[in-house]
């Protein structure tokens, strides 16, 4: 995700100061302990995580992958 960027039709500005924030911006992600966010893309299709600094508000992507290659993966620890 990049600042001011698109995402499908919606104009996306990663300015997230808590996880209630990004669960308002997008429903269906999964927010796990210690910063990291999981996306659900094309329908559940491919997973993206990332770490979310809150503080500075600064997004790292950490994984994306298909459904199957985020099953083998620990979303927590990558």
């Amino acid at each position: 995700m990049y600042s001011d960027g698109y995402v499908g039709l919606t104009r996306v500005n990663p300015d997230w100061s808590s996880p209630a924030e990004v669960k308002r911006d997008f429903r269906t992600a999964s927010i796990l302990r210690d910063g990291r966010v999981v996306f659900n893309i094309a329908g559940n299709k491919y997973r993206l995580v990332v770490w979310i600094n809150y503080a500075y508000r600064v997004v790292y992507v950490r994984f994306i992958g298909t459904h199957a290659q985020y099953d083998a993966i620990d979303a927590q620890t990558i």
